[in-house]
């Protein structure tokens, strides 16, 4: 690699990008609230463009400004931090547990959050032998409702929240068997929360069938799911208690101290 090459390979091509992290590197300079003027001298931005950028990183809850003319980082900092942690760490405590599951089984096993309306993969265990045609890849996404991982999501949200959901969403379906109506799904997280346990009967794709158990942290919080995606029928029933195994290792891992 060039001198060239490296230079841009750690330097935004966007000015406004390239401006933008060097007043957050400014503000997590110091403890307290720092003024415009000082922003901009150290910086070397023109007092004008400093605000303007402050300005937005305001409205994006990224930078707060306590008074008048005076700024330090935002909560919206914290938030993403915390939810980048609980990722890395439910990864970390998962991975190990994962691949043992998937010898045992012989089929895909996932590790999935969520994020908004939808559900994210964020790690998962698999080889070629399971026969499975279709495995999602790392960071791919689906609508809460068409998986296993998102009805366990959903299963802990009130009535109200659920109705909102349906409602933002359309509850639009992927397959035949998508529940696409809200009686429908309301009747499903019903026995989701009585069975501790969520199942996706060929919603997301046809010929894919998966079962899926919630990982806690400490405060008892659901971080993420995880799940079994096997050929609709190769799903086995047996395989039930040694995921619910898994799912628990890995949320005593996080400090979870409940059954």
């Amino acid at each position: 690699m060039s001198k060239h090459d490296r230079a841009t390979a750690t330097t935004p091509t966007i000015q406004v990008i390239e401006r933008l992290f060097s007043l957050m590197d400014v503000l997590a300079s110091r403890e307290e609230a720092i003024s415009l003027k000082e922003i901009s001298e150290k910086t070397g931005l023109h007092p004008s463009t400093t605000h303007r950028i402050l300005n937005d990183l305001t409205i994006g809850r990224y930078v707060d400004r306590p008074e008048a003319g005076s700024y330090r980082l935002g909560m919206r900092l914290l938030e993403l931090g915390n939810l980048v942690k609980a990722r890395l760490n439910v990864r970390d405590a998962a991975m190990t547990p994962m691949r043992e599951l998937h010898k045992l089984i012989q089929q895909p096993v996932n590790l999935s959050m969520r994020q908004g309306d939808e559900i994210v993969y964020v790690e998962r265990a698999f080889s070629e032998r399971s026969g499975m045609q279709v495995v999602r890849a790392i960071g791919g996404r689906a609508p809460l409702h068409l998986t296993s991982v998102g009805k366990l999501f959903l299963s802990i949200d009130d009535p109200l929240k659920v109705r909102s959901y349906a409602t933002r969403t359309g509850l639009s379906g992927h397959t035949r068997n998508s529940i696409t109506q809200l009686p429908a799904l309301e009747r499903e997280l019903s026995k989701v929360r009585q069975y501790g346990i969520a199942r996706d009967n060929e919603e997301l794709e046809l010929g894919v069938r998966c079962i899926a158990a919630g990982i806690y942290d400490d405060q008892g919080k659901l971080l993420a799911g995880l799940s079994i995606s096997a050929p609709a029928d190769r799903m086995d029933e047996g395989w039930l208690p040694k995921l619910q195994a898994t799912a628990n290792e890995i949320s005593l891992a996080l400090g979870h101290q409940g059954s």
